[in-house]
């Protein structure tokens, strides 16, 4: 954990995940301690946590606010497409090798997405999120190469993944699949608390996924599920829209700020029906009556700026490109989103009555000319 400065006064207090709650109990807690004037005691004597709170807390005094750093990649792409024999191109993955071969292997280039992963790293970001497709057909050779490319990331503690429908591409066991990333995909022992009983029970991989990390709580959503050759469908399914109302509804009395992360655009309409979210309409009912702070997607390799109605506010909805793309096409040319978060303290500008926290969107692009990483649009989304 380390503390840094930022624009407007502001620091950062989480570099490793929920540090803040480990020594302080809750986010509330904190910032109570803070509005009464106390000086916080950590009950975990460990030297850098405990520095992190004691710099909190001073940088409060001191009239500033702390601000939590999300880093957003989307649609990897970037582990080898390479069958070891005909047999696992039988069915729909023949076409996706065959769009791999032809065309796709020029655009999506693995040296682009180690430009970002590169100048990530110095931003100082203080989570990774990353809103699916590691993978291009779901060969079974693929989900170990994917695994490698998100440890180069980061460790699961700071990074956070849902998977998408090229990782879903055909029905692949899970034991072969997806669970050999699961320690980046599976909730955090608070979010099985949130879950409920019957998710406690096991620390394997459930939807939706939970992880609390300072400010923000992560909730993941899977809407990868095979579809027919040419389609490129997902859906989220009853059972998750039901687990994902209790628990965002539960968050917002915690005072979180709830970033929902999918992989396929959940407003209707954002896509033909051969790509869209076939539950889309669902999801928005859901998202009008219990709300959300921020909801990330992938899918399009477009970015992509739209909100949903929400309780009280609008919610925004950010789409990342592909985080591999060369750039023959200059509107798909690969980027990451840096997303600022700071509590809406009206004492500090903030507007009474408005969004409970403020975000802030900057991002950073891929320029196939030089190879460099630059910085781009800056957007206040709330």
């Amino acid at each position: 954990m380390r503390v840094r400065a930022a624009p407007r006064r502001t620091i950062h207090a989480w570099r490793t995940p929920v540090a803040i709650d480990a020594d302080m109990g809750t986010w509330q807690g904190i910032t109570a301690l803070i509005s009464e004037g106390a000086r916080p005691e950590p009950r975990v004597p460990e030297a850098p946590r405990t520095r992190a709170c004691v710099r909190l807390w001073d940088a409060a005094r001191c009239g500033e606010s702390p601000m939590f750093t999300l880093a957003h990649l989307s649609d990897l792409h970037a582990t080898p497409v390479e069958p070891k024999s005909p047999l696992p191109l039988l069915g729909k993955r023949v076409l996706g090798w065959l769009s791999w071969r032809v065309r796709r292997h020029r655009v999506h280039r693995p040296e682009v997405l180690e430009a970002l992963i590169a100048d990530l790293e110095g931003t100082g970001a203080d989570q990774v999120v990353i809103t699916g497709d590691m993978t291009n057909i779901s060969l079974a050779s693929e989900f170990p190469a994917a695994r490698d490319w998100l440890r180069r990331i980061g460790s699961p503690e700071r990074v956070t993944a849902i998977p998408g429908n090229h990782d879903a591409y055909v029905r692949v066991p899970r034991q072969i699949s997806w669970d050999l990333w699961a320690e980046y995909l599976v909730s955090d022992a608070a979010g099985r608390e949130l879950l409920g009983s019957e998710e406690r029970k096991t620390e394997g991989l459930e939807f939706p996924s939970v992880r609390l990390r300072g400010p923000l709580a992560l909730v993941g959503i899977s809407s990868a599920v095979p579809s027919l050759p040419l389609r490129a469908t997902g859906r989220v399914g009853r059972a998750q829209l039901e687990r994902l109302e209790r628990v965002l509804g539960e968050l917002a009395d915690a005072g979180r700020c709830r970033v929902v992360l999918i992989h396929h655009p959940p407003d209707p309409g954002a896509l033909s029906a051969r790509r869209s979210l076939t539950d889309a309409e669902e999801l928005c009912g859901l998202l009008r009556r219990v709300g959300a702070e921020l909801v990330l997607h992938g899918h399009t390799h477009r970015t992509r700026l739209a909100s949903l109605p929400g309780p009280q506010h609008p919610i925004p909805v950010v789409g990342a490109r592909s985080a591999s793309d060369l750039g023959i096409r200059p509107e798909k040319c690969a980027r990451y989103h840096l997303y600022d978060i700071e509590r809406n303290d009206g004492e500090r500008g903030g507007e009474p009555g408005g969004p409970p926290f403020r975000i802030a969107l900057r991002s950073r692009a891929y320029d196939p000319v030089t190879g460099a990483v630059v910085s781009a649009e800056e957007t206040a989304l709330c």
